[in-house]
């Protein structure tokens, strides 16, 4: 090691990743119940730290995979949280990741031996360190990108209705949206078709049930929702 590094400070990288789930309406947000110092019986986002030999991208990766068992799930990076005194366990700079789960594909023995919990997004508690920050900015990043690219979709069943599509949307953008419109939005795109099922656990009618096309939507790439 040459000298311009060893007469350098040395600090500890970590990840933390913002995980959001969608069920029964609500956006949620996947947090611990911190069993472990410092700042044990408090909530915190789940974190760890970047090890010597993986990007910062594989260690979110390895976090994610930790608490929930998921691999290859939507994730996108935040931003980097490096104040002085924002972890009182060290001098750490803290990378934060969000991501979009299918609450119906977790590991949930490995979320309860984590002791992690959903949460409402419009009831989260009081969090750890610069904790609330990252996850404000998490929720304006996939805000923006869900308005022009079909990221939402991850947190939807493969089949859906148009209305636990809105649902998912009004949920997303934390405001109700006009029925009509969102639906002349959505047949103007060729991405999101028709099926033949039915999903009839809200009435004996019934209502069609829709998929996202990913091939589609590569082809012709218009999405505004």
């Amino acid at each position: 090691m040459t000298k311009y590094y060893s007469v350098n400070p040395k600090f500890y990288i970590s990840v933390d990743c913002i995980i959001f789930g969608f069920s029964g309406g609500e956006l949620s947000l996947l947090l611990l119940k911190r069993n472990f110092e410092p700042a044990k019986g408090e909530w915190s986002l789940m974190g760890g730290f970047v090890q010597e030999n993986e990007s910062v991208d594989d260690a979110a990766k390895r976090v994610l995979a930790e608490l929930t068992g998921l691999n290859q799930v939507y994730m996108e990076q935040v931003g980097s949280f490096g104040d002085v005194h924002r972890d009182p366990g060290g001098r750490v700079i803290s990378i934060a990741y969000y991501a979009l789960v299918n609450v119906d594909e977790y590991d949930r023995d490995l979320v309860h031996q984590h002791n992690a919990f959903w949460i409402n997004i419009n009831e989260v508690p009081p969090l750890i360190f610069d904790h609330s920050e990252m996850v404000e900015k998490a929720r304006a990043l996939m805000q923006q990108k869900a308005s022009t690219e079909p990221i939402g979709f991850n947190l939807l069943p493969k089949l859906f209705t148009l209305s636990q599509l809105q649902s998912l949307y009004e949920a997303i953008y934390g405001a109700p949206l006009d029925k009509r419109n969102f639906r002349k939005r959505i047949a103007e795109m060729n991405c999101i078709e028709k099926t033949d099922k039915i999903d009839k656990t809200g009435s004996k009618r019934g209502a069609a049930l829709y998929q996202f096309n990913e091939n589609a939507y590569r082809k012709t790439p218009n999405f505004k929702l």
